[in-house]
């Protein structure tokens, strides 16, 4: 594991958002001094201050496109050449981001692949998870496992992966798919791969782009079962 108070870690954070003005900076300002060398906030078309305030706290910015895919996948390349492990978390605030060497020191350690915080297994903030969210995970991770052996509790944002692990994964989901096709592809390929429970937090602005509304659960929802089948079908990565 690494220290916190020891120089800073070569890892990049990769923060997709879209009009998190209310909550990006109070986000920026939790990660600890030792993994806040390579900040990036990847804004999928903020109407907001999303970026004014993201570059305030110290964030480079860059403009993704829409997408959580494509924002995930933007930040990534965006990381600093010296960067080993790329962290990605929320911009809302839910995700405890001053536990982030939780997830990323088994990586720098050269003991994990990936790293998933698992909000199932942790304790939860009454309200912070609906009850279809919960299902979710556990129903992907259900398929998962009976797919490729590895079984997850969880879609949770906030994880750490090996950069070069990351590349060869070679992931081609632009929008809410890019979590579970990363676990999948991750689980195909062998990676060493470890689920740790952690906190997490109701969000604390804004309003939610999944579970805020019916139409966004759907739309969510429908692009990870085309993304689930479309993995299960395909050609696995190079081991």
């Amino acid at each position: 594991m690494t220290n916190p108070d020891a120089a800073v870690a070569p890892v990049s954070v990769v923060i997709p958002t879209l009009n998190e003005a209310e909550t990006i900076g109070a986000v920026l300002a939790e990660i600890p001094r030792a993994f806040a060398n390579d900040l990036i906030v990847a804004d999928g078309g903020s109407r907001d201050a999303t970026r004014e305030v993201a570059a305030a706290a110290g964030a480079r910015v860059i403009e993704a496109g829409r997408g959580y895919g494509r924002a995930c996948a933007a930040g990534a390349a965006a990381a600093r050449p010296g960067s080993r492990v790329i962290v990605f978390l929320d911009g809302d605030g839910a995700d405890r981001a001053d536990l982030i060497e939780a997830v990323a020191g088994p990586v720098l350690a050269g003991e994990k692949d990936l790293v998933l915080a698992s909000r199932t297994r942790g304790e939860r903030e009454p309200g912070s998870m609906l009850w279809h969210q919960v299902l979710a995970g556990r129903l992907a991770g259900l398929g998962i496992g009976a797919l490729t052996g590895v079984a997850y509790t969880d879609m949770c944002a906030f994880r750490a992966i090996d950069r070069t692990a990351l590349a060869r994964l070679a992931l081609r989901e632009m929008t809410y798919g890019w979590n579970i096709e990363m676990q999948m592809q991750a689980a195909r390929a062998g990676l060493r791969i470890a689920e740790i429970p952690l906190p997490y937090r109701c969000r604390a602005g804004g309003a939610s782009k999944v579970a805020g509304s019916l139409g966004g659960t759907l739309r969510a929802g429908s692009r990870i079962v085309a993304t689930f089948l479309r993995v299960a079908t395909g050609p696995a990565p190079q081991r």
